[in-house]
């Protein structure tokens, strides 16, 4: 029974395979991108530009309000399922 069962799913095991390896690459893009740290320096980078005159405060502010965001979203994930 298992042998047949594998002959009808052997076509769409490719598939599989494809989606799951997608559904890896997402989540570690996901954690990279609200990971903590990295978070950290760069608010920290955008301060340093700041200090030297190489962007505003418009511009501060909204790096940290974008970064604030994305640590929001780690906290919470299910805010912005609606």
């Amino acid at each position: 029974m298992g042998l047949l069962t594998l002959l009808f799913r052997l076509p769409i095991l490719p598939v599989q395979g494809a989606l799951r390896v997608l559904e890896i690459v997402a989540d570690e893009a996901n954690r990279e991108l609200h990971d903590p740290a990295r978070v950290r320096r760069e608010l920290e980078e955008a301060e340093q530009r700041h200090a030297a005159g190489e962007i505003s405060d418009d511009e501060l502010a909204q790096t940290e309000s974008d970064a604030m965001a994305r640590l929001g979203a780690r906290v919470n994930p299910s805010k912005g399922d609606d």
